[in-house]
Order: structure tokens, then C-alpha cells, then sequence
């Protein structure tokens, strides 16, 4: 398999595949430590001060999760597992998830520790270029490393972004040429990455619950009302999205690693 994208031919319509590692952090630290297989493990540091950095899936269905006090997850699940950060191991595991990656396509822009998105268009043949691409990146994470990792390919960033989290755990989607806005419809409103909880607090109050709502809004009023964030959510519940895959190493993934007692690591860490 070519993970040099062809330039000869008519020109091939965007594939963009988002790559996320599953529960990342816990996923290390059962590599380290397999007697925390199967058990809510939450990776963080103790204390009242402390912050989860990742809670296993195990925690995830007591109501724990990232960026979340430490003092306030044991509450919901007393039985959790605590496990301190070990952040040079995380930095090294994905060094070696993102040089899987560079072997799949020139390029890729990692987005931090656990995840990139991958420009996979020209990758191969036309019709299954993109999706062999992003099977044999899956083997060789599971193969090599020992983890799982979500993906979604699609015509745009967004949707790649978004598909992926619909992918967990340890999925691939593939949303086919030109159907990102159908696959994005039905999907829940604060699923796009823009719609933070006061966006989405506004929009429920306009009857915008799913992303496909937001399609029947005005887009001149959407700008109106909410000015470049509202332009922006009239192209993104269409899942248009211009916005090119950048390269330039995992340098940036390096500000992720969990590294001080009471800064919450990213959401994005944790999934």
C-alpha cells in the first residue's frame, strides 16, 4: 500500500480520516499494569486538589470523566482505581502512534498526545484507498502498541472529528463522498466542535437539537445574531469545511501531557 497520495487523474474529492486513541492515559497504564483490566480506573492525582485526566469506561458509566475534581469522581465511583500520570511513557507511546501515522500519509496534523487528522485523499485506489489506509493504521496501533484507536474518514475536518467520537470505542466510520451532511443530521447539536454549552443553550431555545436543525436556520441571521461563529455553524451542520489538514510533527502534543496537580488536561485526552 502507497502512502504516497497520486497526483496523475482527475482530481479526488477530500478524505480526511481523524485518528483518536481509546482512553489513552488508562489504556497505558494497563499496559503497565494489566490487573487494572476491566476495573473504573481514573488517571490523575489524588487529593482534594486533584484532577481525572482520563477515567476509564469502567468510571465513565458512574459519571466520572476528564477535566473533573478528583475528590468529586470517588464520590460517584468509591471502588475507582487512582493511578498517578506517568507522562514520559505517554509522550513515547505516542511518538510511535504518530510515526504509524506518517507512514500512512505525508500528512498529518496532530492535534495533541492521542489524536490527528490524516489527509488520505489520493492514498491508493479511489473507491477503498482511504479506508485500507486507515484499517492498517488500526492493526499496526493493536499490533505494535497494544491500543485501540477510533477513526472516522470523511470529506472534512469537522465531520472526521466528529465521526470519530461516534466510532468509540475501537471503530472506524466511513462517511461516503458527499453524504457528510446526512451523516451529520441527526447527530446531537453540541456534538460539533464549535457548539460549546452557552451556544448550545441559545440554540436549544431556537428548537436546534440535533445538527440537522441548524440547516433550516437563516445563514445571513445565524451571522446576524452570532456573527463568524454563527457563518460558521451554517457551513459545519453541512459539513462543508475547507479547512486543510496542516502538517508539522506531534511538537504540539507535547503542552498535553498531564504534568501539574490541579490543570485539567483536555476533554480530548480523556476519550
Amino acid at each position: 500500500m502507497s502512502s504516497r497520495p497520486r497526483t496523475d487523474g482527475p482530481r479526488r474529492p477530500r478524505r480526511i480520516a481523524h485518528f483518536d486513541l481509546d482512553s489513552f492515559f488508562v489504556a497505558v497504564e494497563r499496559l503497565r499494569n494489566p490487573d487494572l483490566i476491566g476495573k473504573p480506573v481514573l488517571v490523575g492525582f489524588p487529593g482534594n486538589r486533584g484532577v481525572v485526566s482520563t477515567a476509564s469506561y469502567e468510571a465513565r458509566v458512574f459519571g466520572c470523566h476528564s477535566a473533573q475534581p478528583m475528590a468529586q469522581a470517588l464520590r460517584l465511583c468509591p471502588q475507582a482505581i487512582v493511578v498517578p500520570p506517568t507522562p514520559g511513557v505517554y509522550g513515547e507511546y505516542s511518538e510511535q502512534f504518530h510515526a504509524i501515522l506518517n507512514d500512512a500519509s505525508p500528512v498529518v496534523e496532530s492535534m495533541g498526545l492521542d489524536e490527528a487528522y490524516v489527509d488520505l485523499t489520493g492514498i491508493g485506489d479511489p473507491a477503498t484507498g482511504a479506508s485500507t489506509a486507515a484499517a492498517e493504521v488500526r492493526r499496526r496501533v493493536r499490533e505494535e502498541l497494544g491500543l485501540a484507536v477510533s477513526v472516522c474518514i470523511a470529506g472534512s475536518k469537522t465531520t472526521a472529528k466528529v465521526g470519530s467520537d461516534q466510532a468509540k470505542p475501537d471503530g472506524l466510520i466511513e462517511v461516503p463522498v458527499g453524504g457528510d451532511e446526512a451523516f451529520l443530521a441527526p447527530l446531537r447539536i453540541r456534538d460539533l466542535p464549535l457548539v460549546g454549552p452557552k451556544f448550545g443553550e441559545a440554540l436549544a431555545k431556537l428548537g436546534v437539537h440535533t445538527i440537522g436543525d441548524a440547516t433550516r436556520l437563516d445563514r445571513r441571521w445565524l451571522a446576524q445574531q452570532y456573527g463568524k461563529a454563527g457563518e460558521a455553524l451554517a457551513d459545519r451542520a453541512r459539513g462543508i469545511d475547507p479547512a486543510p489538514v496542516i502538517g508539522g510533527g506531534i511538537a504540539r502534543s507535547r503542552a498535553r501531557t498531564p504534568s501539574s496537580r490541579t490543570s485539567p488536561t483536555s476533554r480530548r485526552c480523556a476519550a
